[in-house]
């Protein structure tokens, strides 16, 4: 191809994919630094239709627990006041941290004491005699998350992404616990989460997401650039000469000594959507030696979540990999041969039934499952479960359920909710995070205009920002052959 036609399609990609390039980069910066944003919320009537809340969807309804005669209803927005009736609904989030984020509420426990504790993502709460709710230190390692809370008997537990936490009355002191590595050695990490963290950066720590939000940087450098570098001759013929030269002496310049940088993150974001996630979904890598999957703990963010088992009499452990049995917490896990149904996003609802059942839901679906016998039904068909391979969404994509209302149990669609009461007008509005902004944007979703392409927009736009960073490359090389 001529030199010609390389310019060609460098100007008229890079200014067709400025706009999308530069949204890639800014969220991107807002999803490496998360705490940092956690505080930052944006108002849902800026974002389209479907990203309000209709009928308790979108994850503000998750779970409810009971509670001197009324009803704690909690999710993503933090924790709503209600009683059986469900007929008002009031904000019970007095003492939390502000932001959305912040108030994502994984799950609520009751102690003998009569103490109320809130697992939010990012920090344990309990609630005090004024109903106000108080920090609770677990002196959580950099960048983890807590991902459940349960009771056994006078026992809290929290788990997070990485370890276990224990408490007993008056629950003022927790103890850590790492679990020991399970029969078989140290899982391996899905090559999937390995590239997602080669993408942020974050394979290789604090330094290594700087190094990718001076991509970022770089990568907004470069669209800018370009685009006054196209519009100079537009708006005058005089003053514009120098500076086109300046700007493309550094576009050029930067362009140069970053492109295996600006590659790397642009290929390794493609693996993380269809259809080239299909390729790496399900393949497991060994750790890498001086990142972080190269961790002394074997559990490095793979816990999910641990609850007692009465009937089995043991800890029923959910993981990443999979459900693990556990006889004490100080034991070897041992990895369970009945493994029910459970989306790669992973488990929204954990609930012990008659002492003798699990009920387990998630974006696949919800499930009943009897340990002692092996059995499990779909919760819906009441037939033997059969596992489908395919997206990480399915049909019923469950996002929440209760029982604590009347005699009748709810289930919580991600997108459809429920119509177990009407929720109220004020709810519809209710802000979302700005993490979770950046992340709907990251992937595309926050641009419902393109319907059910949104799914391939990452591999689209993804081949045309490679097509652009080559063509950017081949006149730089031309250009080089033409001086010699």
């Amino acid at each position: 191809m001529k030199k010609k036609k390389w310019t060609k399609h460098h100007r008229y990609f890079g200014l067709v994919l400025a706009f999308f390039l530069l949204m890639f980069c800014l969220s991107g910066i807002v999803l490496n630094h998360p705490t940092l944003f956690s505080s930052v919320n944006v108002g849902r009537n800026l974002l389209p239709k479907e990203y309000s809340y209709d009928k308790w969807n979108n994850g503000l309804f998750r779970g409810t627990i009971k509670w001197r005669n009324k009803v704690l209803l909690y999710g993503n927005a933090g924790v709503w006041l209600t009683d059986s009736t469900a007929k008002a609904f009031m904000d019970f989030n007095k003492g939390m941290p502000l932001g959305v984020d912040n108030r994502n509420i994984r799950g609520m426990a009751i102690v003998p004491t009569g103490e109320v504790f809130a697992a939010g993502q990012y920090g344990l709460f309990r609630l005090d005699g004024k109903k106000t709710w108080q920090a609770v230190n677990l002196d959580l390692l950099h960048g983890d998350r807590i991902s459940d809370i349960a009771t056994r008997g006078d026992t809290l537990v929290v788990t997070t992404r990485s370890q276990v936490f224990i408490a007993r009355a008056p629950y003022r002191s927790f103890q850590r616990i790492e679990l020991a590595s399970p029969d078989g050695g140290a899982p391996r990490f899905s090559l999937f989460r390995t590239l997602w963290w080669l993408h942020s950066g974050e394979l290789f720590g604090l330094v290594g997401k700087l190094v990718v939000d001076v991509v970022a940087l770089v990568l907004i450098f470069l669209c800018l650039s370009g685009m006054v570098y196209w519009l100079l001759p537009h708006i005058g013929k005089k003053a514009h000469t120098a500076a086109r030269q300046w700007l493309f002496s550094w576009h050029d310049r930067i362009g140069r000594l970053t492109i295996a940088l600006t590659l790397l993150v642009c290929i390794t974001g493609w693996f993380l959507r269809p259809p080239l996630l299909l390729l790496v979904a399900n393949v497991k890598v060994p750790a890498i030696l001086l990142t972080k999957t190269s961790s002394n703990n074997p559990w490095y963010d793979k816990l999910r979540s641990l609850r007692w088992d009465e009937r089995m009499h043991d800890w029923l452990l959910y993981t990443s990999d999979g459900f693990y049995s556990l006889a004490t917490l100080t034991e070897q896990p041992n990895k369970l041969d009945v493994q029910p149904p459970v989306s790669v996003m992973g488990l929204n609802v954990q609930k012990t039934v008659d002492g003798d059942y699990w009920l387990l839901g998630s974006f696949s679906g919800l499930y009943i499952w009897q340990r002692s016998t092996g059995m499990i039904i779909d919760y819906f068909t009441e037939q033997p479960a059969i596992a489908v391979q395919g997206p990480p969404v399915g049909a019923n994509a469950v996002a929440g359920f209760s029982s604590d209302f009347g005699p009748n149990e709810y289930v919580v669609n991600y997108s459809a909710g429920t119509d177990f009461a009407p929720m109220p007008q004020w709810m519809s509005s209710l802000p979302m995070s700005l993490r979770n902004v950046a992340l709907e944007i990251h992937t595309g979703r926050m641009y419902t205009f393109l319907g059910s392409m949104s799914v391939v927009y990452i591999f689209i736009v993804g081949m045309a920002i490679l097509w652009c960073l080559w063509t950017g490359w081949k006149i730089r090389v031309r250009i080089k052959k033409k001086e010699e």
